[in-house]
């Protein structure tokens, strides 16, 4: 009996497949193709940035034409602020008004200062000047404003996101107690109600009434701008109403939101084998309940930081802070299109790169989500 040598050729190497549960088709596809279907998370990736830059170039694209197509003339504007400046009655030259529409980016079609917009952006982060300060670029007039719009609605979306959160929570978890029923139908009532109400009842009763607080202005007139404690402290003073009028609102919108996703994960069969383990409940509450419920709060906290770059318009107009909403409603009252450019833009791209941001984070967050094709 005689046995005979059987040879067998090795399998040829793929590459280590991020999933072991995949196919054999799947396996063998090669190319592009191929290694994407191997590898999910870098297939994912790649989509979610492929659609990013899609979405933020149609965004701008489309804001762009949308301020382009605004009846009004910018030059006309700015030529009639430079004769109340400097008592100037003389008509502008065709000369002139040329120069300044090549300057702010207004000569030719729409094509073409939309060609000329984009590759300023693109090659050197350029908005074009500002007819607010000019010749200023409208990106320094943005930045100078950005500041205080961060630290205003920075400071607010995170207290109003962890005040609403553990009351949210607490009120979810003890759904049934006279404290959460009121706190809930409270918030019921007040959430609705526009922050800006809120921020004209404050001003009237806070500032104007009882004159415990400043009504508008970002910092006292009589102090040193600088990193000083005065100055700092006349800041925090003058933002106290501001804040407040967000951080009531946002406050308790996420309150309600919170106390829903508690309530649907109340009776689950993991919190009942958690008590049957005999955790106490403010270690079912943390570590078991609130697991499960914050991933909404933190994409709605995610796209509140975005949102943050187009800062709160009707917010700084009442209260003349000199934030990016202040910024842009001054730069529309003149047709500065530039700077309302800037700003739109920098709205646009905070927001997208939040939900991007977000997107690649929740799989890790949460291990139910997972890097799919």
């Amino acid at each position: 009996m005689s046995f005979h040598s059987v040879q067998v050729d090795a399998a040829p190497d793929l590459g280590a497949p991020e999933d072991p549960e995949l196919g054999p088709q799947v396996l063998e596809q090669k190319g592009v193709r191929g290694y994407f279907a191997r590898h999910s998370m870098t297939a994912y990736v790649t989509r979610r940035f492929a659609l990013y830059v899609f979405t933020l170039w149609a965004a701008i694209s489309a804001t762009f034409i949308f301020f382009r197509l605004i009846p009004g003339d910018p030059i006309s504007a700015y030529i009639q602020n430079l004769r109340s400046q400097y008592a100037e009655n003389a008509s502008a030259s065709a000369a002139v008004i040329n120069h300044y529409k090549a300057v702010f980016g207004l000569d030719g079609g729409l094509l073409s200062q939309y060609g000329h917009f984009i590759s300023q952006l693109v090659l050197h982060r350029n908005f074009g000047p500002s007819l607010l300060e000019y010749p200023t670029p409208a990106q320094d007039v943005v930045a100078h404003a950005l500041p205080w719009t961060i630290g205003l609605l920075f400071t607010s979306a995170i207290i109003a996101w962890v005040i609403g959160t553990l009351l949210g929570a607490f009120a979810g978890w003890r759904r049934n107690s006279k404290i959460s029923e009121a706190a809930t139908w409270f918030s019921v009532g007040m959430a609705p109600v526009p922050f800006y109400f809120i921020a004209l009842v404050m001003v009237f009763l806070l500032a104007y009434k009882l004159t415990i607080f400043p009504a508008s202005e970002p910092f006292s007139a009589n102090v040193h701008q600088g990193f000083n404690l005065p100055f700092i402290g006349s800041v925090l003073d003058h933002a106290i109403l501001p804040a407040f009028s967000i951080v009531f609102v946002t406050a308790l919108a996420a309150l309600l939101g919170m106390r829903q996703q508690m309530v649907s994960v109340l009776g689950e069969d993991y919190l009942t084998f958690a008590q049957a383990k005999g955790l106490t409940p403010r270690r079912i509450l943390t570590r078991y309940a609130m697991a499960n419920c914050y991933l909404p709060q933190v994409t709605a906290l995610a796209i509140s930081f975005g949102a943050i770059f187009a800062g709160n318009v009707l917010i700084e107009e009442l209260f003349q802070y000199p934030g990016v909403g202040y910024t842009l409603v001054k730069a529309i009252g003149v047709l500065d299109l530039n700077t309302v450019m800037c700003v739109s833009v920098l709205a646009i791209f905070g927001v997208l790169t939040a939900v991007f941001i977000l997107d690649l984070l929740m799989p890790l967050l949460d291990p139910r989500i997972k890097y799919t094709r």
